[in-house]
């Protein structure tokens, strides 16, 4: 039977700004574990078993077309932020894009633009993105291309019908999301397009295809197969690649990308400009929930749909089988989940896109026709506070604020985790051990244990090369004393039997 420790682990004393730093979030709604939210709160321990917790973040009102002012949205099917904080949303039923300042408001909608002297309107747009330079990027799904406006909505370029010797003939360019580095490359997931993300250049140019995740087979598929009758091999899954389903790019160029996997191993990666996957994870797979149904309602594995990339590292997805948003840290570690499917506000029916505007989380939702807003709880943001210290390299800053995490959740492993990694830093080894034993870190408590042994070593040093000195003396003397008195003894005995 697993033991799990209920008490707080004292620690190491940490700097005045970090504890200033935690308590500066006093006024956000405080998280308890029976807090009324409409959906469960949970994460997965060590073992991968359901730990519920108290709620990381709740509903704070939805907007609406109406409700902004610009009339009832229709079908929408993507949303993005700048740095600045404004919100760009795919309005793909009305063939426009809806433009929101931070606070909300309506700034303008794009719903056409001149195009070498003509009026052209916008067709089913399904993706929008704003660049790092400040031009907007819309995937116009229903006329096959991207087009680039810069920050006064003039056309800049349009990127449609690519060629290349790798494209099959005939192929269709039906660009459904898109997304631009540093550099203007641009991204683009394009229907029926198993082979990757098409990449482009800056001058529209298809330049090839980045991070294709090639399926495995089996070795139990590949037999049944050679078995199978023409007609079961028809009914049986395509060996294709992986279908990619949102995805963006963090300050330093990585592509974020998710993608469909029915096994629930991965899917989110970030790929370098290499088309490397070089996200990192723990054991736990990064698919969203761990534990589902084979049949039945909300059967299967997550279906991840679209990716947010945060402040420091930290990283959310979306589920659109059940409505979850599970957010990660740089490692990997499932940082909290919350979010469900239904009618109330907070809840989904069909999420088809998440972005930020700092902690705050929206996600839009196609079907209801409006954005989703969430707050963060004082649980909540002190886990974000704690992990974007923990990735600024501030351990014993952090540490304050895991304390403050442990008072609501005595369960949070990755708290004990930055607990101990404090206690390491600052050479207290054994109790260092005891915060990697709680939080089930083995591979810390490995590197704690192994310092402690040295630590032993080296203050018992002098007892224990004494030790040796004596023991070596005792073997000389028995070599030539004792040893030899012991022979002539029983030589002794087996002469006087003679």
């Amino acid at each position: 039977m697993r033991k799990r420790m209920n008490q707080i682990v004292k620690a190491a004393s940490a700097a005045a700004f970090a504890v200033a730093l935690c308590a500066s979030d006093l006024s956000v709604q405080t998280a308890f574990a029976g807090q009324n939210v409409p959906y469960e709160t949970y994460t997965y321990d060590y073992y991968e078993d359901i730990k519920y917790t108290p709620a990381a973040y709740i509903p704070d009102g939805a907007l609406t077309g109406a409700k902004i002012g610009c009339g009832d949205f229709l079908s929408p099917q993507d949303l993005n932020t700048d740095e600045d904080g404004n919100v760009y949303i795919a309005d793909t039923g009305n063939s426009r894009v809806v433009v929101l300042d931070p606070s909300m408001k309506l700034v303008r909608v794009i719903d056409s633009f001149d195009n070498g002297g003509t009026e052209d309107h916008f067709s089913s747009p399904q993706g929008v993105y704003k660049s790092m330079s400040g031009n907007l990027y819309i995937a116009d799904s229903g006329k096959n291309r991207v087009v680039e406006l810069d920050g006064d909505d003039k056309l800049v370029q349009i990127i449609e019908n690519p060629q290349s010797d790798v494209l099959a003939e005939g192929y269709v360019f039906t660009p459904l999301k898109v997304a631009v580095d540093y550099a203007d490359r641009v991204y683009v997931i394009a229907q029926n397009q198993f082979e990757g993300i098409m990449a482009f250049d800056e001058a529209g140019q298809f330049i090839g295809f980045t991070g294709t995740i090639k399926v495995q087979i089996s070795p139990w598929q590949i037999f049944w197969r050679r078995f199978s009758t023409r007609e079961q091999r028809a009914r049986q899954q395509l060996f294709i690649p992986t279908e990619f389903t949102g995805m963006e790019i963090d300050e330093d160029g990585f592509v974020y990308a998710t993608n469909v996997d029915s096994e629930g191993q991965q899917s989110v990666r970030r790929l370098n400009p290499s088309g490397e996957d070089v996200i990192q994870q723990t054991a736990v797979p990064l698919s969203g929930d761990l534990d589902w149904r084979l049949s039945g309602a909300y059967s299967g594995a997550s279906r991840i749909v679209d990716v947010v990339v945060r402040n420091q590292g930290i990283y959310s997805i979306l589920d659109s089988s059940r409505g979850r948003i599970f957010t990660y840290d740089h490692e990997g570690n499932l940082l909290y989940i919350f979010g469900g499917m239904g009618s109330q506000e907070g809840t989904f029916t069909t999420p088809v896109a998440i972005d930020t505007i700092g902690e705050q989380v929206l996600v839009l939702d196609s079907n209801k026709n409006l954005i989703d807003l969430f707050k963060p709880t004082a649980y909540g943001s002190l886990i974000n506070q704690a992990v974007g210290l923990r990735y600024d390299g501030d351990e014993v800053q952090a540490v304050e604020c895991w304390k403050e995490v442990l008072k609501l959740d005595s369960n949070f492993e990755l708290a004990y985790t930055g607990i101990g990694k404090s206690y390491l830093a600052a050479g207290d080894n054994k109790e260092a051990m005891r915060c990697f034993k709680i939080g089930n870190n083995k591979q810390y408590y490995s590197i704690a244990w192994k310092r402690y042994r040295n630590e032993i070593l080296k203050d018992h040093l002098n007892a224990i090369l004494t030790l040796v000195i004596v023991l070596a003396v005792l073997l000389v003397v028995w070599n030539k004393v004792l040893k030899k008195k012991v022979l002539q003894i029983r030589r002794e005995r087996r002469m006087s039997h003679v």
